[in-house]
């Protein structure tokens, strides 16, 4: 029993936790190059007051974050265009601009906008893109990351994830809140709030739905919860401890953690809570499930060693092998969405930071620089891993680039977070 409490304790060890503000983000550092794009404030047409500002802002502001972009300052410019023939190209020439982005915001008819932009290609003078959106005003923001996104994708060859949404478990005058907001920290929602602790979110593949582990019933359950109707159901409370859930790269199933028999093994289970199987059968913990992409494959914790590393098996539980051999203390897996990398928690000299590894080589690279990180998760791009950590004694959200060159940090002016899952990218 004493290693089943240690491997608990692991799951709630930083939760001392917060409230509902949006998370703030601090970029510390960014990549050796970096490409220069102008970003003219919008066009208004109609009543729209300040939002042309605003979506030029949200759009920089993601570039920024990323920090593979500089973002240059367009107020020195006199000639703002906001279609293709007021362009002067020599303009943005002067002050080094590589890529441009122009746009307009238009009301139309029954509450309605149409948001149009081109990015602009300043060297060749030609367009890289050009999209338009009919959205509410509500939506101006998420239009502004999806934009975003595609600047993203157009100048780097790789999928932009700033329409993305980030989960996350907040803690404030005892109350416990899983809390849903945008990949920014902005429009965060509560999706369930209790006294007792509330760890593991996990997003569904099709990012409708969360699964959690709950201590509302004075034991840890695993429920799942739509995040479209807002229906919640258990999907494991069986004797002794639920917990620890991950989906299959279908959503037809989940790992989860269960002290059924005796200690912590791992099953599978269907998404509508029948089908259970066990997968490991062991004197050991094992714990901390996670599927690879291509769905073959289960990463895990297990201390069937001696000390908790990292081990891989099939997902029917055969040939397990183990994967970490640095380190005497690896603990809460996750691969990246390419499968070819692997993140997890390595504690050295005391200090529990983020490591990657790479799948095929062994190679392990520490990431982060703090003392107490946990539960890693992956953007869906794979570029970024979002992490808990402790900031100025408080806990907070950290992200770092998956090559340890680009650092973030999330925080909350009214507390603690922690537990952090950063959602899939779903379609438009």
């Amino acid at each position: 029993m004493n290693k089943i409490r240690l491997f608990l304790s692991l799951l709630v060890f930083f939760l001392p936790l917060t409230g509902k503000a949006a998370l703030t983000i601090e970029i510390v550092g960014g990549a050796a190059q970096q490409i220069p794009i102008a970003i003219v404030p919008f066009a208004q047409q109609g009543q729209i007051a300040g939002q042309q500002d605003t979506i030029a802002n949200i759009i920089g502001a993601d570039l920024r974050r990323s920090g593979l972009f500089r973002v240059l300052e367009t107020r020195g410019v006199a000639n703002q265009p906001h279609e293709l023939s007021e362009v002067n190209y020599a303009d943005w020439s002067a002050i080094q601009t590589q890529a441009l982005t122009i746009g307009n915001i238009e009301t139309l008819p029954g509450n309605r906008l149409k948001v149009s932009f081109r990015l602009l290609d300043v060297y060749k003078q030609n367009q890289l893109a050009g999209m338009e959106y009919n959205i509410t005003p509500a939506q101006l923001r998420m239009t502004a990351h999806r934009i975003a996104d595609v600047i993203y994708q157009k100048l780097t060859g790789e999928q932009g994830v700033f329409a993305t949404r980030i989960s996350y478990v907040t803690k404030v005058n005892g109350r416990y809140s899983l809390q849903v907001a945008d990949a920014d920290g902005y429009n965060p929602q509560t999706v369930v709030s209790s006294v007792e602790p509330i760890i593991s979110p996990v997003w569904s593949p099709d990012g409708t739905r969360l699964a959690y582990v709950s201590f509302e019933k004075k034991k840890p359950i695993v429920y799942v919860q739509s995040l479209v109707s807002g229906q919640r159901t258990v999907l494991a409370n069986f004797k002794g401890n639920n917990s620890a859930p991950s989906w299959s790269p279908d959503g037809k199933r989940l790992a989860i953690v269960l002290t059924y028999a005796a200690n912590s093994q791992i099953y599978s289970i269907n998404a509508d809570g029948t089908g259970l199987q066990q997968l490991t059968h062991t004197s050991a913990i094992d714990t901390e499930p996670v599927w690879s992409p291509d769905g073959r494959y289960i990463y895990f914790t297990s201390d069937r060693g001696g000390n908790p590393q990292i081990y891989r098996m099939s997902t029917s539980g055969n040939d397990a092998s183990r994967v970490t051999f640095e380190g005497s203390y690896v603990v809460s897996p996750r691969i990246s969405p390419d499968g070819k990398s692997l993140a997890y928690i390595r504690r050295d000299d005391g200090k529990f930071r983020v490591a990657l590894q790479d799948v095929a080589s062994g190679q392990v690279q520490i990431l982060s620089d703090s003392a107490r990180d946990e539960s890693p998760s992956f953007a869906p791009n794979g570029r970024m891993i979002i992490y808990a950590t402790r900031i100025n004694g408080k806990g907070a959200l950290a992200a770092v680039s998956a090559d340890g060159k680009v650092k973030q940090r999330l925080s909350e002016t009214g507390g603690d977070v922690r537990e952090p899952a950063w959602g899939p990218v779903v379609s438009q």
